[in-house]
């Protein structure tokens, strides 16, 4: 079965999409293991991209419900808690720096600067607070996706022509 995983060009394109929809790794971890495995790059991408991206309208309307329901539970709360301020923050911080007009373009760029904690999951819990509207939810977040796409496949190919993986 794993084999089936890394040795066909279906199982390669398959994984990508399935460890790109995983939260905190997403498409940063997603698309550099689906060139690792020999994907060409816009395979590759198309699948990072679309794993990253089927979880954002479960994320937005259904994330912050499920952490206000979570955050006094008892084995949960803490996460659930942390979850719930950090989606706050991030959307204040997005706010504050961008107003009202530019969330947008905040948006897409909070998503597409590959660093941790910056990812689609992330920016749409933060479009979630600020009630941004799931249409520009979507297409800001998928944008910034497309742009750490690029940044990463750079990085990635650049990776394997230096270290031959």
């Amino acid at each position: 079965m794993l084999e089936w995983f890394t040795g066909t060009i279906a199982g390669k394109f398959i994984s990508t999409f399935f460890i790109s929809m995983l939260p905190v790794v997403e498409l940063r971890l997603g698309l550099p293991y689906g060139i690792a495995l020999g994907l060409d790059y816009p395979l590759a991408l198309t699948a990072a991209v679309l794993g990253n991206m089927l979880p954002v309208p479960l994320i937005y309307f259904f994330a912050r419900k499920v952490l206000h329901w979570g955050a006094d539970k008892k084995y949960i709360g803490k996460f659930f808690s942390y979850c719930l301020e950090k989606g706050e923050a991030a959307g204040h911080r997005l706010m504050k720096k961008a107003g009202r007009g530019g969330l947008f373009v905040a948006l897409m760029l909070f998503v597409g600067i590959p660093i941790p904690g910056t990812g689609a999951w992330t920016g749409t819990l933060a479009a979630s607070f600020l009630d941004m509207g799931i249409k520009t939810t979507a297409l800001s977040v998928s944008l910034g996706v497309i742009i750490a796409g690029i940044i990463m496949g750079a990085a990635s190919m650049a990776g394997v022509h230096v270290f031959g993986l």
